[in-house]
């Protein structure tokens, strides 16, 4: 059976410069859930973005890993930078 850590690093490995926490949800040891952080998601569809994910364990997930609940998501681009509250113009 795969561990938190081995499907964590096999998910870092398959997409680059992905970061990948995992937990065994159950404990188990075959009911994960994962959220992948990934600029490859960027563009994508959800359904893309599982795709890219599910396919680095293709026949595992069903057998070893009889299920593994996702979140993906896309790392900001910068924080979207606060704006300053409109201040009246003076009056003379």
């Amino acid at each position: 059976m795969p561990s938190c850590e081995d499907i964590s690093q096999r998910i870092e490995a398959a997409i680059p410069g992905s970061r990948a926490e995992v937990e065994d949800y159950t404990g188990g040891g075959d009911h994960f859930r994962a959220t992948v952080t990934a600029e490859a998601f960027a563009g994508r569809s959800r359904i893309e973005q599982h795709r890219l994910v599910y396919d680095v364990f293709g026949a595992e997930i069903g057998a070893a890993i009889h299920a593994l609940s996702l979140k993906t998501v896309v790392p900001a681009q910068g924080a979207p930078q606060p704006q300053a509250a409109e201040q009246p113009s003076p009056t003379q």
